[in-house]
């Protein structure tokens, strides 16, 4: 069945479920796309009380768990918020983004906050490195003089990762986690991995210093090495310092794939080069082949979605938010990618508001876009995640009318600190002043110590970047 007559069907299986499809867009309205993101956005930030009095108010923070989300899982949303202003013009949640991305910062302004130090990894510290890198890009409005400023931030991020490479196992690569007590410590992953990648390749192209293209150069060629990127450019999720990398957990995560699109869109925009022009397209192309259902088109984390009932969990549910915000970033440094992103994301876009039609207001969006062949049938579920994956991919249909990310010689402002980092305490230098309690570790490795305790034998792993 052709695309269209799906979404045909849209309104009609809205009607038989009782809903209302109340984030209704024209995408070939700006002003509609604009007015749906908008009420999104106001949706997502319901979920942030870390700027009211009286709420749980630490600003940059989404309530933590059991109930809540990992502090990585805020670093994103800035990240989104960030994109929103840039791409709609709407100031609306510039304060409260700007205090976030501030605040979390640390005593040695480079994301490892002395309140979850001892529980993240390299992912999550990246995570909050590429929302600052992001602010830089788009010349979201500065940080007063004598505040930590949003290239400097990046540039810490990945200063402190780079000391962290590791050459003493598989013969590279970053770790997952930063200290050795937190569950995970021996797992090389392609998500931490990738963050740096990420944000490297992005650093070598707005401030044009060859050390972080190489960098790029040294991170993708470990990541194939290794196998974590295969011929077909599949990316599987990591392997284990414990078998000498010898062994590959070939689950396929979307923010995965993500996170190393854009990278390489970013060598490809610095070098020019066929090598790193195909290496976008191969990993694009097999992209989409993994991660749309084979009927529709549309966008699924298929690891978890197409279980009855859905397993994803609360990370799971905010991973096709980075695969449509890097997508969209990649046609704008890869234009050759136009296209073939545009088309691909406009398809998700309509499902993804389709089914915008739960909870109080009837509005609330929902994990599957796409279920059992369905469109415009809310699934019961929404948070931050699911808020957050829905803004992205509608907004992500307006990026074709932007700029494009800045460079330092394209009108990017952001004030740089190529030193950034290079004064942080070392994961050892923490370690000697102090020792961890049971509480501190269950915090880090609840989850994954269950998720990890199989590896050996194989068990598929699901991704915490607790």
């Amino acid at each position: 069945m052709k695309t269209g007559s799906f979404f045909a069907l849209a309104t009609a299986a809205a009607g038989l479920f009782g809903h209302a499809v109340a984030i209704q867009v024209d995408f070939t309205s700006p002003a509609s796309v604009k007015s749906a993101a908008s009420s999104i956005a106001f949706d997502l930030m319901s979920y942030y009380t870390g700027n009211q009095t009286g709420q749980y108010n630490i600003p940059g923070l989404l309530e933590q768990p059991p109930a809540g989300y990992y502090w990585w899982q805020a670093g994103a949303m800035w990240n989104t918020m960030v994109d929103y202003w840039y791409i709609t013009g709407d100031t609306s949640y510039n304060e409260a983004t700007t205090q976030a991305l501030t605040f979390q910062v640390g005593d040695d302004q480079d994301y490892m906050p002395t309140n979850q130090t001892k529980a993240l990894g390299n992912d999550d510290q990246g995570m909050w490195g590429m929302a600052a890198m992001t602010a830089a890009e788009y010349n979201f409005p500065n940080p007063p003089k004598g505040q930590p400023q949003w290239l400097a931030l990046a540039q810490a991020v990945f200063a402190t990762q780079a000391s962290r490479w590791d050459d003493a196992h598989c013969s590279g690569g970053l770790k997952w986690q930063i200290f050795r007590f937190n569950v995970g410590y021996d797992y090389k992953n392609a998500i931490s991995n990738g963050c740096f990648f990420n944000i490297g390749s992005r650093l070598a192209r707005y401030t044009g210093n060859d050390t972080y293209a190489n960098w790029a150069e040294k991170t993708w060629d470990w990541t194939q090495k290794i196998g974590l990127i295969d011929a077909q450019y599949n990316i599987y999720d990591g392997t284990d310092d414990l078998s000498n990398c010898t062994t590959i957990n070939h689950v396929q995560y979307s923010y995965n794939a993500g996170v190393w699109i854009l990278g390489a869109a970013h060598m490809y925009n610095i070098t020019k080069s066929d090598v790193w022009k195909a290496r976008v397209q191969g990993l694009l192309d097999q992209s989409i082949k993994i991660f749309s259902d084979n009927a529709t088109g549309i966008i699924i984390e298929r690891d978890c979605e197409l279980t009855e009932p859905a397993s994803c969990n609360t990370d799971q549910k905010s991973f096709k938010a980075y695969l449509t915000r890097w997508m969209a970033a990649t046609s704008k440094v890869a234009p050759f990618t136009a296209d073939q992103i545009s088309k691909f994301l406009l398809i998700s876009a309509k499902a993804a508001a389709a089914q915008c039609t739960g909870g109080d207001k009837g509005r609330a969006c929902g994990l599957r876009w796409v279920h059992d062949g369905q469109i415009g049938v809310w699934d019961g579920t929404t948070g931050v995640g699911e808020e957050m994956s829905a803004l992205e991919v509608i907004q992500s249909t307006l990026i074709g009318s932007t700029a494009g990310p800045l460079t330092n010689t394209t009108g990017g402002t952001s004030q740089g600190n190529y030193n950034a980092g290079s004064n942080a305490k070392t994961a050892a230098s923490l370690l000697d002043d102090w020792t961890p309690t049971t509480g501190d570790k269950a915090g880090a490795g609840i989850v994954t110590a269950v998720i990890l305790a199989g590896v050996i034998g194989g068990v598929a792993w699901m991704s915490m970047a607790d």
